[in-house]
């Protein structure tokens, strides 16, 4: 089974960490979060010993915006660590879809991550009210010019 690393600025981590632990309460033990504030100029050292607490284990570390300091400091602490992969964009579908798959081969289960969040992702128009009255439509056909 992978261990999961979210590693993002503060305190998106930690809020990832606590929405993993309400969804998938029996599977928290093997979730990690490493919170990177504004003030902290060694990133890479806390994302160090977060890989080294998980034992060597397969590690999916997840990280939020390519380029931004997490994503760079995970670069950093997991380089040349055969047992770690590195997805960018962390979002709760991405989250979700890793933990009720942890028991994938590390390849697949990162690539199960980058699926949860682009089909995640998509455009939520308000709905109407469904079951509650709603005012009449009228039968006035001055309204309706196109129809003569």
């Amino acid at each position: 089974m992978s261990m999961l690393l979210i590693v993002a600025h503060a305190p998106l981590a930690s809020a990832l960490r606590a929405v993993a632990a309400h969804a998938y309460p029996e599977r928290v033990g093997i979730v990690a979060a490493v919170d990177i504030a504004p003030d902290d100029h060694e990133p890479e050292l806390a994302v160090r010993r977060a890989l080294q607490v998980m034992g060597g284990q397969e590690v999916l570390v997840l990280t939020d915006a390519f380029g931004a300091s997490p994503c760079t400091a995970c670069q950093r602490a997991a380089a040349g660590m055969p047992r770690a992969r590195i997805v960018t964009g962390v979002n709760v579908p991405m989250l979700w879809r890793t933990l009720g798959s942890p028991d994938l081969p590390l390849d697949e289960l990162a690539q199960r991550a980058v699926a949860g969040a682009t089909h995640g992702v998509m455009q939520a128009n308000p709905t109407p009210r469904q079951n509650q009255p709603g005012p009449r439509p009228g039968h006035d056909q001055d309204g309706h010019h196109d129809q003569q």
